[in-house]
Order: structure tokens, then C-alpha cells, then sequence
């Protein structure tokens, strides 16, 4: 069983209320708490030593990381973070300087946008040090962006480049919150997540969401340098092509908008982020899967992104 088969599983019967929105299945729980012009955001992530950094990994790395994933579904709901809580749990052996370390990470990012952290908890976890964020955020009514209003003939977008992210990037990410409510607040985005499993795996969530598919363009996928320097040193390394689709902890925000939009967009993001690369990939198709178009012809995507317990 992996991860999504479980999660798929847990959510079966799971307890609501009415202040729930939108529950299990995007990027943060959205919770209607009655205030007049916003939404709260409500999100949770971990990392766990040896699975999303190794031990000998800078400890202000692993805090920058450790929030960063947090705010990352922030984004790609379009929204603001407000507040967080930080649990850690560790070795009984624990290096007390290492640890507040990890906590100058967490506090650097948070600074940088206005973040508070505002408590949290610690406790003994044998062998191994793992990190649990809880996040607020808020998104104005009407403009959260979720999975599911993907449509067919919509253009397929992601910013920046992926794969090869395990030489450095995975730890020192920017989450992508001022593009994504650029975005959100100068055009009609149908759908939109940030890139954590890979390119495969994630597009899937959204086509999944918005009941439809997809065909990715191989010659516009943007593959970052690192992914094709591994492939050249190691021949053991993935084709750069798989890397970008399956490598995962990239990060990117990956979106959907109407085809009419997509030269309008290209040109404003330009101006507006010159520094950051957007790019369009491929097009959502209303008959389901997903199809990787070349100069040979198309021919499905069997490959999917990263799943814990695989």
C-alpha cells in the first residue's frame, strides 16, 4: 500500500463540521470561520531525518525546510501564512546547540514573511529527529486556487525548473507565495499546487480532482542543470527528462489557466518576475491519463512521482 492508497483509506469516514470548506484532498484544509472577506488556511507537514535530510545536513537547513514545505501549500492555495507551531521530537542524546539551529532556520523564513511562531511541542523520538509544522493562513473569499477547476483545453504551467532538487535545492527553496497570488489576483487560474512527489505524481492530483487529462510537451519540460550533470557523471543516474517528471521536492507551483490567457500571462510574468522562469508544458485533454507528446508521437506516461511506503 502507498501513501496516497492510505491516505485514500483514512479520509474514507473522517468527522466534519460546518466550517469545513474544502477537507481532506488539496493543498491545506480551507475553513470558513466567519469572517467577511477571508478564509482561513489550515496545514500540517513533517520532515523526518533520513527521509528529507540526512544527519550530517546544516541544522538551519533543515528548519529553513522544515517550514518552507508549510508555506509552499500555502501558495499554492494563493494565500497569506499568519501563524505557526512547531513540534520536534528527538534522540534523548540531542545536541542542544544543534537544535536551536534548526530553530534559527525556522525563525529566519518566518521573518522573511511575517510568520509568527506561536508555540508548539517537544518530545523524545528514538534514533532519529523529526519536525512537525502546523500553519495558519488566510486567502480572500473567492480567490482560493484548488485542484479541481482544471478544464480541457486549459494551458499547463509551472514556474521555475525541476528535477535534480537532491543537490541542494530541496533544503534551501523559496516557497513561490508573492508569484502565486500575483497570479491569483491578475488572472483566472483554474487549478494549482506546488511540485512535492514530482511533475507525474503531482499533475495527477489535479487531473484527478478536475475529472479530466493531460499531454505534457517532452521539448518544454524545463530540466535543471543538476538533473542533467548527474545523468552525464552517473550511469546509474535517471535520463534528465525522467528526473524533472519524477524526482520530486521541487517545489514549483504547477497551474492551470484558460489557453486565451496564456500568451497574456507569459508577458506580464516577464515584467513582473523577470528572475523566475515560467513555462508552458502541455494542455489539459478531456479524456483521462496523461500523454507525453515528441518528435516520435505520443505515448502515455507510465511514471509516477514520489509516494511514501512504495
Amino acid at each position: 500500500m502507498n501513501e496516497f492508497e492510505l491516505i485514500t483509506r483514512l479520509t474514507r469516514s473522517l468527522p466534519t463540521n460546518k466550517t469545513v470548506v474544502v477537507g481532506p484532498g488539496d493543498d491545506c484544509a480551507v475553513l470558513d470561520v466567519g469572517l467577511p472577506d477571508r478564509l482561513l488556511l489550515f496545514k500540517t507537514d513533517a520532515v523526518v531525518e533520513g527521509i528529507h535530510f540526512e544527519s550530517p545536513t546544516p541544522p538551519e537547513k533543515i528548519g529553513h525546510k522544515a517550514l518552507a514545505r508549510c508555506l509552499s501549500d500555502i501558495a499554492a492555495m494563493a494565500g497569506t501564512p499568519t501563524a505557526a507551531l512547531v513540534t520536534i521530537a528527538l534522540p534523548r542524546s540531542f545536541d542542544p546547540n544543534f537544535v536551536e539551529s534548526i530553530y534559527d532556520g525556522v525563525n529566519a523564513l518566518a521573518r522573511r514573511h511575517d510568520v509568527a511562531i506561536v508555540g508548539g511541542e517537544t518530545t523524545t523520538n528514538p534514533e532519529r529527529i523529526l519536525i512537525s509544522i502546523a500553519l495558519l493562513g488566510w486567502v480572500p473569499r473567492g480567490k482560493a486556487v484548488l485542484r479541481s477547476g482544471a478544464e480541457p483545453g486549459d494551458a499547463i504551467f509551472v514556474t521555475g525548473e525541476l528535477g535534480g532538487s537532491a543537490a541542494g535545492k530541496h533544503l534551501e527553496f523559496e516557497p513561490r507565495l508573492v508569484e502565486a497570488r500575483w497570479l491569483a489576483e491578475h488572472f483566472s487560474i483554474h487549478a494549482m499546487l506546488d511540485i512535492s512527489d514530482g511533475l507525474a505524481g503531482d499533475l495527477r492530483h489535479i487531473l484527478k480532482a478536475s475529472r479530466v487529462g493531460a499531454e505534457l510537451f517532452t521539448s518544454a519540460i524545463p530540466i535543471r542543470r543538476e538533473a542533467r550533470r548527474t545523468a552525464k557523471a552517473k550511469t546509474s543516474a535517471k535520463p534528465p527528462l525522467l528526473a524533472a517528471l519524477t524526482d520530486g521536492e521541487d517545489f514549483e507551483l504547477l497551474f492551470t489557466v484558460a489557453s486565451r490567457d496564456a500568451v497574456q500571462l507569459l508577458d506580464a510574468w516577464k515584467k513582473e518576475f523577470p528572475k523566475l522562469s515560467l513555462t508552458c508544458i502541455g494542455k489539459i485533454a478531456a479524456a483521462e491519463g496523461i500523454n507525453l507528446r515528441d518528435k516520435e508521437g505520443v505515448r502515455p506516461l507510465t511514471a509516477h512521482g514520489y509516494t511514501h511506503f512504495a
